[in-house]
């Protein structure tokens, strides 16, 4: 085991300490969310402490922050330990990131666009209603971004999110606009895996249709226009596991 210098947040100032703490927050998520702990007990402060080579204050803030994300709970005489996977907070966009880095789960991706299509479609409908001319501007800027991914000019990835998030915040609900972190933390990957499995970039003739209902005002259509983008990527997903493995 390396001797590495024990650092403790309050001697090296509040920067580094918060870096310390939220390094050590995702090295142990990650570990916990990949089943490192499934067969061992959680570690003791002082084990973590001793194995991280940081004090004993960095580990419990970052127990602690684990602590509110479900993760792990204290209990009585038994210590720390980590939680089942049911009580873990899903919402939270480090949880969701450590889901998603771990092994690919085709079921993780299909639960996350059955969460999107129950949403989504709600949003375009509602945003087809209450956009300002501000979000219809953001809307449009974001499929302007996906055509000029399409010339290589922009990021894909980067360009889909913000369509997406747009229309979210464009709802006017701020209970779907808490839904962006969420969502563009998980597209990220979601976008990734089915471009692959597609072979090629969103379709951006579809995510015109979502916008060209928001800004007609047809709440309805808005809603049946994102309902089928997303539904195109539950049928792929179901492609995918009815074809038969390679080789």
């Amino acid at each position: 085991m390396p001797n590495y210098p024990r650092l403790d947040a309050e001697d090296v100032g509040p920067q580094l300490g918060r870096n310390l703490t939220y390094g050590m927050l995702d090295s142990l998520g990650r570990a916990i969310v990949t089943g490192r702990y499934e067969r061992e007990a959680f570690p003791t402060e002082a084990e973590l402490a001793k194995q991280h080579g940081v004090s004993r204050s960095v580990t419990r803030e970052a127990v602690k922050m684990l602590t509110a994300k479900g993760l792990l709970s204290a209990r009585p005489r038994q210590g720390t330990v980590v939680q089942p996977a049911t009580n873990w907070n899903l919402f939270d966009t480090d949880v969701l990131r450590w889901l998603l880095e771990r092994q690919f789960s085709v079921d993780l991706l299909r639960q996350f666009n059955q969460l999107r299509v129950a949403i989504e479609p709600e949003a375009a409908a509602l945003a087809a209603r209450v956009a300002t001319p501000e979000d219809l501007a953001r809307i449009s800027h974001g499929l302007e971004r996906m055509e000029a991914a399409e010339q290589g000019l922009e990021d894909t990835l980067e360009a889909d999110i913000a369509f997406h998030v747009a229309i979210l915040r464009a709802s006017g609900n701020p209970f779907y606009a808490q839904f962006r972190d969420v969502v563009g933390t998980a597209l990220r990957t979601s976008i990734r895996f089915t471009n692959r499995m597609k072979g090629r970039t969103a379709n951006v003739a579809d995510h015109a249709a979502v916008r060209d209902a928001i800004e007609a005002r047809n709440s309805e259509a808005a809603r049946t226009a994102m309902r089928t983008l997303i539904g195109d990527v539950l049928d792929l997903i179901e492609q995918v596991e009815a074809a038969p493995p390679e080789g």
